[in-house]
């Protein structure tokens, strides 16, 4: 008698017609974690490399450093756009009275003062057109984007302010050793401390 091969069937989630709203995003059960919802649809994040869990600590921490005591740093938490866009930055700097609860999942665009994305080789296209462009239509002020640049895998920071009378992202510097501004608050992060973590 030889056993019954045992068939394995993943049931994937079928969007609604219009595509998903934020509130399917916090009430559908079993999504996968850091799935985000752009234009409608679910996308789900694949496991990272080592570059995008340093780089986050490494500005995380960067960020903390000279905060303003109005702001917090938060990583890798939705940030409600509209109806139908919740994406994930990497790091979003927040005004400190948004943070609500310990078991808040959220903040809403108004809330955040600068959002950061570290690029991955599954979100390139996500990470470098779409969310920025999303970004500055919420109105979110400042963003910066984290690549693997140079010879040593070391995090290039690209900072961007939104222009008022354009709502769109203008590039104010590019940064390797270090980051040293003072918008949107005096800013000083020694990148090359990147290999510690």
């Amino acid at each position: 008698m030889t056993a019954e091969p045992v068939e394995h069937r993943v049931q994937w989630p079928v969007p609604p017609q219009d595509g998903y709203t934020v509130d399917d995003l916090f009430t559908l059960p079993d999504l996968p974690p850091h799935t985000e919802l752009i234009d409608g649809s679910l996308v789900f994040v694949s496991p990272q490399r080592h570059f995008h869990y340093a780089a986050i600590h490494l500005l995380a921490n960067g960020l903390r450093n000279t905060l303003p005591s109005s702001l917090k740093v938060a990583c890798e938490m939705t940030v409600v756009l509209d109806p139908r866009n919740g994406p994930e930055p990497d790091i979003s700097v927040v005004h400190k009275e948004a943070f609500t609860s310990q078991r808040q999942t959220r903040f809403a665009a108004p809330d955040v003062l600068l959002a950061v994305e570290v690029v991955s080789p599954d979100s390139e296209a996500r990470d470098r057109d779409t969310k920025p462009h999303k970004y500055a239509a919420a109105g979110i002020p400042h963003f910066w984007l984290v690549e693997m640049a140079g010879q040593d895998d070391h995090p290039a920071v690209q900072v961007y302010e939104r222009g008022e009378s354009t709502g769109t992202y203008t590039l104010t510097g590019i940064y390797h050793d270090r980051i040293k501004i003072s918008a949107p608050y005096d800013i000083d992060i020694d990148l090359t401390a990147f290999d510690r973590y």
